[in-house]
């Protein structure tokens, strides 16, 4: 008899697994299967004051939901002890192998000796992505990625995500593997831009583990294609055509001030006006009333991570 109640209770515990695992993010959230889930997320923190700034501002005063940090920049420590100080605030890694600016540059967190490949002539990681992809070797990928996680944890920043700058870690099968193996190493979940992949690499789309990572099913960021006198139009259409899923709106958020203007000098894409459009929005009644009159469900990098690894 208490063999039996065993295996009975064996097997109702094995079939309630299986409806657990069955259930989409949104429903394992405790939402509605059809629910559109939104991270409003804030990339680049670290590059600069003005960034670093304007990110706890949007923070402050609820209008995103999370944030990622840019490890090797030269602002890192002020938002490192910032995020300390605040680990209820969403905090993940900006994966950083490029330093595209004119005047102000970084290199690599792990010693340039073992990251050659990483690391052009002037001694700074390559400006482009192409450059990077080019010459980096996915070893060589993996010690700046481990290098980041660690500086960061270092410095007691308590850590929810991976993503990447310039989308520089999609240049090849082997770094995305890599990506996906760290991001569960370290349980971080990574994001997996899928719109995006669909689009620009669909050759990487089998080498995406959809069993062990939650992707993004809709990834919506500015684009130098966009005018400025559009940019409330875009960002207002892209709401009103989010659908059910996991839907992320990245922003680039700074002042328009002398420090970014210095920082992106003849770069206006992302450049310190294209950041600080970007900050005026997310301020914004509209982005506001919109978001809560499409039924929008907002959430972090964080939820997700409790939801994958039980955190």
């Amino acid at each position: 008899m208490k063999t039996f109640k065993y295996y009975t209770l064996l097997l109702a515990l094995l079939i309630h697994f299986h409806a657990f695992s069955q259930k989409n993010l949104a429903e394992k959230l405790g939402y509605a299967k059809d629910t559109k889930l939104l991270i409003i997320h804030a990339d680049d923190v670290g590059l600069s004051h003005s960034e670093d700034s304007a990110t706890i501002t949007a923070f402050k005063k609820g209008a995103i939901t999370s944030a990622s940090i840019m490890v090797p920049c030269p602002w890192f420590p002020e938002i490192a002890a910032y995020a300390k100080q605040h680990p209820e605030m969403d905090w993940g890694i900006h994966l950083t192998f490029t330093s595209e600016w004119k005047n102000y540059r970084w290199d690599g967190v792990a010693p340039s000796g073992e990251i050659p490949g990483m690391i052009g002539m002037d001694g700074y990681l390559y400006a482009s992505v192409e450059d990077f992809a080019k010459h980096a070797t996915p070893g060589e990928v993996e010690k700046e990625i481990r290098a980041e996680i660690e500086k960061a944890k270092f410095y007691g920043i308590k850590l929810t995500h991976l993503d990447n700058h310039m989308g520089s870690i999609l240049a090849s099968p082997e770094m995305v593997k890599i990506y996906q193996q760290l991001g569960k190493e370290y349980q971080l979940p990574v994001l997996i831009p899928m719109n995006m992949i669909q689009m620009m690499a669909p050759q990487l789309l089998k080498y995406i583990d959809t069993n062990a990572v939650v992707v993004v099913n809709n990834f919506v960021s500015a684009y130098p294609a966009v005018p400025v006198g559009k940019w409330k139009e875009f960002y207002g259409q892209a709401i009103q055509n989010l659908k059910p899923g996991l839907n992320e709106m990245i922003f680039h958020l700074a002042y328009d001030d002398d420090e970014m203007q210095a920082i992106t000098i003849e770069h206006a894409e992302f450049g310190s006006a294209w950041r600080q459009r970007d900050l005026d929005y997310v301020l914004s009644a509209e982005f506001k009333s919109l978001l809560k009159s499409n039924n929008v469900q907002l959430i972090t990098w964080g939820d997700v991570q409790r939801v994958m690894y039980k955190k």
